[in-house]
C-alpha cells in the first residue's frame, strides 16, 4: 500500500541546520524484518536497511521499520530529448521523448557522466528536486508531441513507484514509456511494471564480474538475467557497452558481449559508445575510434545484425539493411537525415528489420 503525505524532519546536526519537510511515500517490493530491520527488493542489491538508514540507492529510507522512498515526485531534471539520445535506434526513430529524472542512483559508477545527480544523495540529509506529480508529467509530454516518456540521466529503478505511476498514465493517454537502465532491477518489479514499459536500453557495461564489481559496485550475472526476462516479456530492449580504455576494450570481451546478444537475438541492436573521461575516471583518455570500428567488426563478424557507434557522429550510426545492404537510416548526431523504412521492412527486399516502428502497434 503506498502512502502520500507522511512528513519526516530530519536535523543535520553538525550544521545545525534544519532541514525542510519533504512528502515521502511507502515503498513497494521491501518486506519487515524483526528488530526494525526492512529487506527491500526493489533491486538486485536486496538491501537489509537498519531504522533510520538508507539503501545503497541513497533513496529509500527505513523509517520506523517502514520503508520509504524520498524521490517519489521529486523531479531534479527533465528536457524534451530525440529518442536516439537514449540512445534508441529501433524505437520510433525521429519522434521525441520527454525525459526525466530524481536523484539516487544503485551503481557507483567511476565514470558516471551524470554523478552530480546519481550520486547527490548523502545520509541524513535532504533529497533534492521540484515537486512534480506523474500528471504533470503527462501533460508536459503532451504538450511538446513527445511519443514516449523516457526515464533516465539516473538509474529510473530507484525511482520506481514514480515511474510507475506515470507509466501507468502514460499507456492510458497513448504515450509509450521507455528506461535507460543498469539492468539491475529485481524480476519482481519488472513484471510489475512490464504492462507498461515498452523499451529498455540496457548498459552492458563489460562481460566481467570483476569489471562490475570495481567500477560499478555491482556484479554481472543479475544484469544478464535482466535482459533475457526482457527478452521473455516482450519488453523491446537494446544494449549499449560504453568501452573505456584498458578496463572493458580487450577482444574477448566484445566476442563474450556479442556471442550473449546473438545467442538472445541477432536482431538486437548492440551500441559500442565511445568514453571520454569523467568523475573518478579523468586520468584515461577518450576511447579510440579504431577500438570502436574493432568491437563494430566482431559482433557483425559473430552474427548481429545491427551494430552502432556511439558519441562518434557518421557512418556508424546508420542502419543497413543486413540482407541487401542499402541504407535504411541516416543518422548525424541525434538527428535522423532519412528513413526508408516501410512498417517493418526493407522497402527495397522486404527483409523483415526488428524493431518498433512509427506505424507499428
Amino acid at each position: 500500500m503506498n502512502i502520500q503525505g507522511v512528513r519526516n524532519t530530519n536535523t543535520l546536526e553538525a550544521n545545525n541546520l534544519i532541514l525542510e519537510e519533504v512528502e515521502i511515500r511507502e515503498a513497494m517490493f521491501y518486506e519487515k524484518l524483526e528488530g526494525k530491520v526492512v529487506h527491500c527488493f526493489l533491486c538486485n542489491h536486496h538491501c537489509r536497511i537498519a531504522e533510520g538508514k538508507r539503501g545503497i540507492c541513497g533513496v529509500r529510507e527505513n523509517i520506523e521499520g517502514t520503508l520509504y522512498s524520498l524521490v517519489y515526485g521529486k523531479l531534479i531534471a527533465s528536457a524534451v530529448d530525440p529518442i536516439e539520445k537514449k540512445p534508441l535506434f529501433h524505437f520510433l526513430p525521429g519522434s521525441r521523448a520527454y525525459s526525466i529524472a530524481t536523484v539516487g542512483c544503485n551503481f557507483r559508477c567511476l565514470n558516471c557522466q551524470n554523478y552530480d545527480i546519481s550520486q547527490m544523495p548523502k545520509p541524513h540529509e535532504p533529497v533534492l528536486g521540484d515537486e512534480v506529480s506523474p500528471e504533470e508529467i503527462i501533460e508536459a509530454a503532451k504538450s511538446y508531441n513527445c511519443e514516449s516518456i523516457a526515464y533516465t540521466y539516473t538509474e529510473p529503478t530507484i525511482f520506481f513507484e514514480y515511474a510507475y505511476e506515470t507509466a501507468k498514465l502514460a499507456k492510458k493517454e497513448g504515450i509509450k514509456n521507455v528506461f535507460v537502465s543498469n539492468g539491475y532491477i529485481s524480476e519482481e518489479a519488472l513484471k510489475t511494471i512490464a504492462p507498461y514499459l515498452d523499451a529498455n536500453n540496457i548498459d552492458l557495461k563489460s562481460f566481467s564480474d570483476d569489471f562490475y564489481r570495481k567500477v560499478c559496485g555491482a556484479r554481472l550475472d543479475p544484469v544478464l538475467e535482466t535482459i533475457r526476462l526482457h527478452k521473455e516479456l516482450g519488453i523491446w530492449i537494446e544494449i549499449t557497452t560504453l568501452v573505456i580504455p584498458s578496463l572493458n576494450d580487450s577482444e574477448e570481451n566484445f566476442r563474450k558481449i556479442a556471442e550473449f546478444i546473438k545467442n538472445l537475438d541477432d536482431g538486437i541492436p548492440w551500441h559500442v559508445t565511445r568514453f571520454h573521461p569523467a568523475y573518478r575516471l579523468i586520468d584515461l583518455p577518450p576511447t579510440p575510434v579504431s577500438i570502436l570500428d574493432k568491437a563494430k567488426n566482431i559482433g557483425l563478424e559473430d552474427g548481429l545484425k545491427f551494430v552502432y557507434q556511439g558519441n562518434v557522429p557518421g557512418e556508424g550510426e546508420n542502419t543497413y539493411c543486413p540482407n541487401c545492404g542499402k541504407l535504411l537510416i541516416q543518422r548525424h548526431g541525434y538527428e535522423v537525415k532519412l528513413n526508408k523504412i516501410t512498417g517493418s521492412k526493407c522497402p527495397y527486399c522486404g527483409v523483415h528489420i526488428s524493431g518498433v516502428w512509427a506505424t507499428s502497434t
